[in-house]
């Protein structure tokens, strides 16, 4: 406990799913926590819990894909919290279905959700963390940033597109102090993708790949997000963190 005492987080996506657990183990680590996503209600919660753990809170709903409104919103949560050391960019939506149906609209929703605002997102984050020489990024990928599955198209290639995004940033930044890395989970049971994980053919198909034998849940990936965002992890730069039950070990 503590290994985050004093720091100042913001956790894209943090209002439920991933996000918000990683929001919480930050502030059960003693961080201050904004949470942004799209519905107030959920992030309102999350605040309360944060704060319930004794912690500073903001709830902040923005949608991220309106990138012009990105800049000015890391500077006013910033100035809220008294700092920024930590973004975490874990918002994102998965639209699956046969490749040959895909529309214009479906991948232009899936990129400009999943890559789009995440890099305007680190580039907001980046800009202050350079001048004040550290700052830690956690970008949110996936195992199919390094293998396709049927049906996940514009899933995927946004997720393979987050994995070299990373990579640049931390090749980019480095030497300023700024650590991008990333986190790789396979599936993970929220509510973006429940509609999979209670489909007894799609688990058939999917847990024999498993060798852990089971979906993940959000505290596995929590875990992987207190480790990057502290101090055991400053000579980590340009790292996937897989946290995937052994899916790409095999």
């Amino acid at each position: 406990m503590g290994a985050l005492e004093g720091r100042k987080a913001i956790v894209a996506g943090g209002g439920r799913g991933i996000g918000r657990s990683i929001a919480l183990a930050f502030a059960a680590e003693g961080a201050d926590v904004a949470v942004v996503g799209r519905t107030g209600e959920s992030l309102s919660a999350v605040a309360d819990e944060i704060r319930a753990a004794g912690r500073r809170a903001v709830a902040a709903p923005q949608d991220l894909t309106q990138v012009s409104e990105i800049p000015p919103l890391v500077d006013r949560l910033a100035d809220e919290l008294g700092g920024l050391d930590i973004l975490v960019n874990s918002a994102g939506v998965q639209i699956t279905g046969p490749s040959v149906e895909v529309t214009e609209e479906q991948w232009d929703e899936t990129l400009d959700a999943n890559l789009k605002s995440m890099f305007f997102s680190c580039q907001a984050a980046g800009r202050r963390f350079i001048d004040q020489g550290r700052g830690k990024i956690i970008n949110l990928a996936s195992t199919f940033s390094f293998v396709g599955f049927p049906e996940f198209a514009a899933y995927c290639s946004s997720k393979g597109g987050v994995a070299l995004l990373t990579k640049t940033l931390a090749a980019e930044w480095a030497s300023s102090g700024v650590n991008v890395n990333a986190i790789a989970p396979t599936a993970v049971r929220t509510e973006m993708n429940a509609y999979l994980l209670d489909d007894p053919d799609f688990l058939d198909f999917f847990l024999p790949k498993v060798p852990a034998g089971r979906v993940g849940d959000p505290s596995d990936v929590a875990g992987a997000a207190v480790f990057l965002a502290g101090a055991g992890s400053d000579f980590v730069h340009g790292h996937l963190l897989l946290v995937d039950g052994g899916y790409t070990a095999v």
